[in-house]
């Protein structure tokens, strides 16, 4: 199936742009954004997750794929990756009609970090109940993300900090440490956000040597405790086979999303090819 790729704009930054990828037959279409990893520091790019963009709009589906403000970069880090996050998805909308998506089967995927970023974003909508209304990341109406899928996620920042994942990545990211900023944890740790309210699948590679898969099992265990529907699916792949199109890592992703995709309706026209 062909497909037209167009970089948009959400905002003024360099790194404030994204991918978008739609199918060429008639929409409307579902929509992943996919949120790449890299520990959130500016050396690691959207690049990273293109192939997954093609793969998808290959099968009917359209993908945003976003790019935002890292560390090591003017405006990354706290709060501006999280600001950057909630103005990409919330840019959507602007793109829905010219572009036949069809909001209401909107995934988010990421990989790494970017998982982090991905369940942060089906958060969002819990962040004024449970977080100082004056805090920074809060905006405007958040855009609903109707199931998540991690690829080795991040998904406990408070554990990728007592672990000291990536040399210090999480302090690096938030600027403290979960003594000295607890405000910044708890408003940006999908595990302290519990219960998401939207179906998660957690996909993670028993060999993976970047993030320990300990992280997405207790995180699933810990988001179904609290009332979500949350899946970990252990399999035989390392950290980056997951973004690998070519690989049965990815095979389990697309099994992962055609899940979500058959709870919410019809599945995309060649979504199985």
């Amino acid at each position: 199936m062909h497909y037209q790729a167009t970089r948009q704009h959400y905002g003024a930054a360099p790194s404030q742009f994204g991918d978008l990828y739609c199918p060429a037959n008639a929409g409307p279409h579902p929509v992943v954004i996919l949120i790449h990893g890299g520990y959130w520091r500016a050396r690691y790019g959207l690049d990273l997750m293109e192939p997954l963009a093609v793969d998808l709009a290959a099968r009917g589906v359209a993908t945003w794929n976003i790019e935002y403000r890292r560390v090591g970069e003017a405006g990354g880090g706290w709060p501006g990756t999280f600001q950057d996050l909630a103005a990409a998805a919330d840019y959507l909308p602007t793109l829905a009609s010219a572009h036949q998506l069809d909001l209401t089967r909107t995934v988010a995927i990421g990989h790494s970090a970017g998982g982090q970023l991905a369940l942060w974003l089906a958060a969002r909508p819990r962040l004024r109940s449970t977080i100082l209304g004056s805090d920074p990341i809060i905006s405007g109406d958040p855009l609903p993300i109707t199931g998540v899928i991690g690829q080795a996620a991040v998904a406990d920042l408070q554990a990728a900090y007592t672990l000291k994942l990536s040399n210090g990545a999480v302090g690096e990211l938030l600027g403290g440490t979960p003594a000295t900023v607890p405000d910044r944890y708890a408003a940006t740790n999908p595990a302290q956000l519990l219960p998401l309210g939207v179906p998660q699948i957690l996909v993670h590679g028993e060999q993976d040597d970047t993030v320990p898969i300990a992280i997405s099992r207790d995180y699933a265990q810990a988001a179904a405790a609290a009332g979500d529907v949350a899946h970990f699916r252990p399999i035989n792949s390392d950290h980056y086979q997951l973004i690998d199109p070519a690989t049965t890592a990815w095979a389990a992703i697309i099994g992962a999303l055609r899940e979500l995709f058959v709870a919410l309706g019809p599945l995309p026209i060649g979504f199985d090819q």
